[in-house]
């Protein structure tokens, strides 16, 4: 699929196959989350910007890299809040803001409730997070909210994705790069993805 970038990793997919486990406990479901997080990060990341600084070493002055884009990072509520912590261990100068979602269980579509963001975008490049790409709906909707909002370039960072809810982000914004471990077969009749890994708000929080 075009502008699509599932991950080839074998740490990536060693550690996806112990997510999708029903047995994973929520304590370790939340860790496999945030490394996958993080594993995944570092491969939507390599375009940023770099600018040149002078560092002093030890023994002489050299030029070294410092990142030139301020990043921004927006999980959609809840499930997005578990993939935070992989992506501020590699960079945690980041800024988080927060988009507040829940899909409809009637229609599957997404419906806002909450909006932290600021009146203007202070980060170039914003990467939305949320484990799973289903129907597309919310990722589509916030997305929406942060082109409105300014910001230039986007891209979303998941885990799982289905081909229903990539078809629907790219067919609204065929701009925006999609970074996933893995693309499933299908959603099933009640908007889950199949074989997927089940509800991961509610693997992550224990509430399921």
């Amino acid at each position: 699929m075009e502008n699509v970038f599932v991950s080839q990793h074998p740490l990536v997919k060693h550690k996806l196959a112990k997510l999708r486990s029903v047995t994973t406990e929520p304590k370790k479901f939340r860790e496999l989350v945030r490394e996958i997080a993080g594993l995944l990060t570092y491969e939507a990341t390599l375009d940023l910007e770099l600018d040149s600084f002078e560092v002093t070493t030890p023994l002489e002055k050299m030029n070294g890299s410092i990142l030139k884009e301020k990043i921004g990072l927006v999980p959609i509520l809840r499930s997005g809040l578990g993939m935070v912590e992989g992506i501020w261990d590699l960079m945690p100068s980041a800024e988080v803001w927060h988009i507040g979602l829940y899909r409809d269980e009637k229609t599957l579509k997404p419906v806002e409730y909450y909006n932290k963001l600021p009146i203007e975008p202070r980060v170039s490049v914003c990467l939305i997070l949320d484990p799973m790409l289903a129907t597309g709906g919310s990722a589509s909707a916030t997305i929406d909210v942060l082109k409105r909002w300014g910001v230039k370039r986007i891209k979303f960072v998941g885990i799982i994705g289905a081909p229903e809810g990539i078809r629907h982000v790219h067919e609204n914004h065929p701009d925006v790069p999609i970074f996933l471990a893995e693309v499933d077969r299908q959603l099933n009749e009640h908007g889950y993805i199949l074989p997927g890994l089940g509800d991961a708000g509610d693997r992550q929080f224990g509430t399921g």
